[in-house]
């Protein structure tokens, strides 16, 4: 180990991520004089490994201009040394990887959720019935963002059927291809080694709807209860919604964890994303007819033929022209020259749909 790996490794923030790639992108600012920080929360405080030691983010890093600069959990900043009365922020070192969402005012702008976060664990409750498309939104914000994701079937002591569980298990493999699907318990502990197993030695984000056991999930892994937790309701196994800040907590084995608490996940210029969860249909793409074939009935097309012969189901290929369609409009509100396009489309489509019906009148004079 050279000397700048033992430098991180033994830094105050070294539990939280800090490691030799960091130290070198920090030396400039070092060199300044300013030293480095960690974001533990989703308020702009900044922590300098101190328990006492939080600094506020001017509003440069609050309330920018720019909504892709504001201070996220996860984020490393430069900031005045201790002593300075008072502390600045004076910048944000460039993320590896970062989460972001489309807001839900009708302001064309995204959210970014987290930072520079290497595992994205993709919570889902088998006490309720699976929602596969809402599965395939996580991932695509999730490989979008540059983390590998992870799907972890928590609840698992609901179903303790082996060949139901199974079932569900392929169901969701099917939704999520390339991705690892696990079964987690945090009731009676199963599956817990083998997912600390998997985001050991990285950063993990927890993201699920609510009442998916992420807080629970949280707890289980940090070994005492740190996450508030509520009871899901009997009638239908949804929880109420108790986590709505993004924390930054260490496992015991050092591995930071962040938990962001999202009541939904509208996609944000997530077309890469959306193109990694459906992977399969952009493989079956390359062999239709038209290079440009919507698979909506055009002749020759690969993805219609697959339907057809049940390679893929309907529903794949549903899923994935709501979420294209979907992050086609969020792109457009910001770029005119999409939005001529996309009017171009309708209108080539509408003369297509005018011209069919004629021509079934036609055939009936």
């Amino acid at each position: 180990m050279n000397l700048s790996s033992l430098s991180a490794a033994s830094h105050p923030l070294a539990p939280y991520g800090w490691d030799e790639k960091w130290e070198a992108a920090f030396a400039p600012y070092a060199a300044q004089g300013l030293v480095p920080a960690g974001c533990s929360g989703s308020t702009g405080a900044v922590r300098h490994g101190h328990p006492d030691g939080v600094i506020r983010a001017d509003t440069e890093y609050v309330v920018p201009r720019d909504p892709m600069k504001v201070v996220c959990t996860g984020d490393w900043a430069a900031v005045d040394p201790e002593g300075a009365r008072p502390r600045y922020v004076r910048t944000l070192l460039p993320r590896r990887t970062a989460f972001v969402r489309s807001t839900s005012s009708k302001r064309s702008e995204g959210q970014i959720l987290a930072a520079n976060v290497d595992h994205a664990v993709v919570a889902v409750s088998l006490a309720v019935e699976l929602d596969l498309a809402r599965i395939e939104r996580f991932l695509a914000l999730a490989w979008e963002s540059g983390a590998q994701p992870v799907v972890v079937l928590t609840k698992a002591d609901f179903v303790p059927d082996a060949v139901t569980r199974s079932h569900l298990v392929r169901d969701v493999e099917t939704s999520a291809p390339g991705v690892p699907v696990l079964t987690v318990s945090a009731q009676d502990g199963e599956g817990l080694d083998v997912l600390a197993a998997v985001v050991a030695g990285g950063t993990s984000v927890l993201l699920g709807q609510s009442g998916a056991g992420k807080s629970t999930l949280a707890n289980a892994l940090l070994g005492e209860d740190v996450m508030d937790v509520q009871a899901t309701r009997d009638v239908d196994g949804k929880g109420r919604h108790t986590t709505t800040t993004r924390n930054l907590l260490t496992l015991p084995a050092g591995s930071p964890h962040r938990h962001p608490g999202l009541r939904g996940v509208g996609l944000w210029d997530a077309g890469t994303g959306v193109g990694q969860v459906f992977s399969e249909i952009q493989d079956l793409a390359k062999n239709c007819r038209f290079h440009d074939c919507a698979h909506e009935s055009e002749p020759g097309c690969a993805v219609l033929d697959a339907v057809e012969t049940g390679e893929l189901p309907q529903r794949r290929l549903d899923s994935y022209r709501k979420l294209l369609r979907e992050n086609q409009y969020i792109v457009a509100k910001t770029d005119a020259r999409l939005r001529a396009e996309i009017r171009k489309d309708w209108k080539r489509k509408g003369a297509i749909g005018k011209a069919a019906m004629e021509a079934k009148r036609g055939r009936f004079r």
